[in-house]
């Protein structure tokens, strides 16, 4: 999908259902993706760095339909122009001395 960066999307106007957590591993909200969207975040991977739906233990399995269900609706483009986000395996922090450690866990 082609985005159109200087075109005026309005703006943010809270619904009544802005509170529904939409991504439950980073507790976002359907408003946080909305504001977002209305901020200039075009694209399901703007939305998803800037605030981090879909980048929790799951890594968007659970959420990412209905996000990008939202940043389309709030395009006023079909869902299907938008590109999936890439999943990557989820990263922990991890102490030195384990990955020193030579005899194992």
């Amino acid at each position: 999908m082609k985005n159109d960066r200087v075109r005026d999307f309005g703006e943010y106007v809270p619904a009544p259902d802005d509170d529904l957590i939409v991504c439950r591993c980073e507790e976002i909200t359907k408003g946080e993706i909305r504001k977002a969207v209305r901020d200039g975040l075009f694209n399901v991977h703007e939305v998803r760095r800037f605030i981090r739906c879909g980048m929790g233990l799951c890594q968007g399995k659970t959420c990412a339909r209905l996000v990008k269900a939202i940043i389309a609706r709030e395009l006023g483009a079909p869902v299907a122009s938008l590109s999936d986000a890439t999943g990557r395996a989820p990263m922990r922090p991890m102490e030195m001395g384990v990955l020193a450690n030579e005899t194992g866990l």
